[in-house]
């Protein structure tokens, strides 16, 4: 179900940098995998694609609300955009709603690994990726639901640093991508995705 037609917050949406996990192809879910030296380079990035944006739109940065994952790599990353931005690195809030999808069982293998491992239940994800269920994991709607619970809560224009899960489960939540689309999406990271009036804008 899209979000209610109420006046919506303008949301900067950045994925955590690439991690050493995100190289090998393995699945982090909820393990707390720190940003590579790349990972770092490009969240101060996305830093400065929000200075720049900040400044085209008169805007103050002090004037927004930040909030992170509390996973490792999102924290870091916000840490990092926020000293690109000139503020305070320790200023801003975690909510656990934005912590990745678990993947249970399957954290730390790639789906290739799993192909051999678990072939019946990769058949099962790849027939249908928003319900499954992966083994002591959630699936993509469980996230949806949180996301939603989480983005009807904002009372301000917002900068938040998550996961790839979590902006595909806000995706099929705003309407922006049917359910069984959304979790087909590649969320790019070094990225700063715009979410504003029922529009998602990608800065790079």
């Amino acid at each position: 179900m899209a979000a209610s037609a109420k006046l919506r917050p303008t949301l900067y949406y950045i994925r955590h940098g690439e991690t050493d996990w995100n190289v090998a192809g393995r699945l982090q879910g909820r393990h707390d995998v720190p940003l590579n030296a790349r990972g770092r380079a490009q969240a101060s990035h996305c830093g400065e694609i929000l200075r720049d944006l900040f400044v085209r739109e008169s805007r103050d940065p002090e004037g927004l609300d930040y909030v992170s994952s509390p996973l490792a790599r999102a924290c870091q990353t916000m840490e990092l955009a926020r000293t690109a931005l000139g503020l305070g690195a320790q200023v801003y809030r975690r909510d656990e709603r934005l912590a990745e999808i678990a993947f249970g069982e399957w954290e730390g293998y790639t789906i290739a690994q799993l192909h051999t491992r678990d072939p019946q239940r990769i058949a099962q994800r790849e027939h249908d990726k928003w319900h499954f269920l992966p083994p002591g994991g959630e699936s993509y709607q469980m996230v949806s639901a949180r996301m939603r619970d989480w983005y009807e809560s904002l009372a301000a224009d917002t900068v938040v640093t998550a996961h790839g899960g979590t902006a595909r489960g806000l995706i099929a939540h705003l309407g922006i991508a049917k359910p069984a689309a959304a979790p087909l999406l590649d969320i790019a990271q070094g990225v700063v995705y715009v979410f504003k009036s029922e529009r998602l804008t990608r800065y790079t």
